[in-house]
């Protein structure tokens, strides 16, 4: 198994829900963790609970997806590994769907994978090791009524990850995504922790070990891709 002490890994959308259980869980296993998202007070608060860096960023916007690993070098001296999790979400039907809605839709969950992983994939290259895990979507391979604008971004991010993938593989660079089903979060407004969620949904700490899980493969070692739901979730 590798050894995730000392390694150095960027969490986007890290100051709640799954971001924050990822920060929390690679911190406890050793490793620094740079927590970025654009709410900074709860940013603030989950990296002084695990020693860790907080870098408040819009990774929408090309410079400031720069700075975070630019940041992350020169405050570690080493970049290791790369969780993209950072997402937003609303459900409509296709007509009611505002066009600035999917905009920022897409502008979150595409653009900033993208921007993220440009930011990061010449370094990698260059040092001939490094993960990229990305938080996609069970939505990613199915679609549903009012889920359009999320699911096509979905979609998409997904395919950013694949291309990605094969890019980067004979560097010596492992790319994965994670695919949850429901999940237990502030995601869209919901709130967590209610009397049926136990049953019905996943918690933000599976997640995060099924993170773990991947981390931690063997270095010759890829988990490509990996789903997971409550069992309650038809899929």
């Amino acid at each position: 198994m590798t050894d995730l002490t000392d390694k150095v890994a960027i969490v986007t959308g890290a100051s709640r829900g799954i971001g924050r259980a990822i920060a929390l869980l690679l911190a406890m296993q050793g490793a620094k963790v740079v927590c970025v998202a654009r709410s900074a007070d709860d940013l603030l608060d989950v990296a002084h609970k695990i020693n860790g860096l907080a870098v408040p960023a819009d990774i929408s916007d090309e410079d400031d997806a720069q700075n975070i690993v630019e940041v992350a070098l020169r405050h570690y001296g080493r970049l290791d590994m790369i969780i993209c999790n950072a997402g937003v979400g609303s459900f409509d039907l296709l007509e009611d769907v505002d066009a600035a809605e999917w905009d920022r839709i897409f502008s979150v969950n595409v653009k900033g994978t993208f921007l993220v992983c440009k930011a990061a994939a010449p370094h990698f290259k260059l040092q001939g090791h490094g993960h990229i895990v990305g938080i996609a979507s069970d939505v990613s391979k199915r679609t549903f009524v009012t889920g359009a604008a999320y699911g096509a971004s979905k979609y998409a991010q997904d395919a950013v990850l694949s291309a990605l993938r094969k890019e980067m593989r004979p560097h010596g660079v492992k790319v994965s995504t994670v695919y949850p089903g429901l999940v237990d979060t502030y995601f869209n407004g919901s709130q967590p922790g209610g009397p049926e969620a136990e049953k019905t949904h996943l918690r933000p700490i599976d997640v995060a070990q099924a993170v773990r899980y991947i981390l931690e493969a063997p270095p010759h070692v890829v988990v490509d891709e990996l789903m997971l739901h409550p069992l309650t979730q038809d899929y």
